[in-house]
């Protein structure tokens, strides 16, 4: 091998120096941090492949000094309780439904208005452009960040009395809603005895008779074992569940820029896995809903057309809670997203 002439030593040694010192500048912004996550979903939730992936994520751009500690089925509170407790610092992360929340950030209920979205593509658009900064920017007055939107999915409606094929068999099904005016106003409108009631308090009153019914997302459904207790699945699709995961603001406050960055970037990152295990799910839960003993029925487009008229009234009836800004911002995006 041709050997170093000493002339270059001297300046060999300042480049490793200038190397280290830099590597050592970059780590000397990440300090050793552990920041605990609330969810209301079990670790099989294709929530728990968005926060593997955005733990993983942020492990490597901290040089394994920030760690993400996710809690499921909600051990840290249920969503509205956890998300409260991001607002004050006492907890780090939650990652909650929109719908739950809309009483600290009431803009946030348009996403709850039924058959809003048409399929996934057009949530993706919204979400991920201008007006999904928009409805973030507005997270840091009620004291929290939303780093990225994910996705709990179109929600579809069970019990265990009937079968539901037409808008007049919501009548007298005792239904549980999440707690959230605008879904306890649609279940109403539709004849049903709505029941507000939190996540993890779910299957025991399906269990009990304490309600007939509930609807969700497939991935809940399957992932929380629903079809233990409940006989009919109705593919209604009469709303979009998007997901918001949200950091202290005041926590958030004390992180470097750097600190900052990774957690934005890593949950993007994550918002991809979590989406792509979501929908991988949804799309099997059919045959697997129906292999576990559900009767799976669709509604004719006739009688969707029926229940989408029915429905129709609540965009007016709470337009004013949600405020005229928001849905026409989302109903504008979604016409150019439609071509219309």
């Amino acid at each position: 091998m041709p050997s170093t002439p000493f002339s270059r030593i001297p300046a060999l040694a300042a480049l490793g120096l200038a190397a280290a010192l830099c590597a050592g500048g970059a780590q000397a912004q990440f300090k050793e941090r552990n920041f605990r996550v609330s969810n209301g979903v079990s670790k099989d939730h294709p929530m728990g492949n968005g926060l593997a992936k955005m733990g993983a994520c942020t492990l490597e751009k901290s040089g394994g000094r920030m760690k993400i500690q996710p809690f499921w089925d909600g051990a840290l509170g249920n969503d509205l309780t956890g998300t409260q407790s991001v607002r004050t610092g006492s907890l780090d992360m939650a990652v909650t439904s929109t719908a739950p929340i809309v009483s600290i950030v009431p803009a946030l209920g348009v996403f709850d208005l039924p058959f809003l979205f048409n399929n996934a593509a057009e949530a993706d658009q919204l979400f991920d452009g201008k007006v999904g900064d928009w409805f973030s920017a507005k997270m840091p007055a009620a004291g929290l960040i939303n780093l990225a939107w994910w996705e709990n999915g179109f929600r579809q409606t069970t019990n265990s009395k009937r079968p539901i094929t037409k808008a007049e068999d919501f009548e007298g099904v005792k239904m549980r809603v999440m707690q959230n005016t605008i879904y306890l106003d649609t279940f109403k409108t539709l004849g049903s005895n709505a029941v507000p009631m939190a996540f993890t308090e779910v299957y025991s009153a399906l269990e009990t008779k304490t309600v007939d019914g509930q609807e969700n997302p497939f991935t809940n459904i399957e992932n929380m074992k629903f079809y233990e207790v409940q006989k009919y699945l109705t593919l209604t699709n009469h709303a979009y569940s998007p997901t918001l995961v949200l950091f202290s603001k005041k926590v958030w406050d004390t992180l470097s820029p750097e600190e900052q960055a990774a957690l934005r970037e890593c949950a993007v990152q994550g918002r991809g896995e979590q989406r792509r295990a979501n929908r991988a799910m949804e799309a099997r839960s059919v045959d697997d809903l129906r292999k576990k003993g559900m009767a799976v029925n669709e509604i004719s487009p006739a009688e969707m057309q029926r229940i989408r008229d029915k429905t129709r009234p609540i965009y007016e009836r709470h337009a004013k809670s949600i405020g005229e800004e928001p849905i026409a911002l989302v109903t504008a995006e979604l016409n150019r997203i439609r071509g219309k």
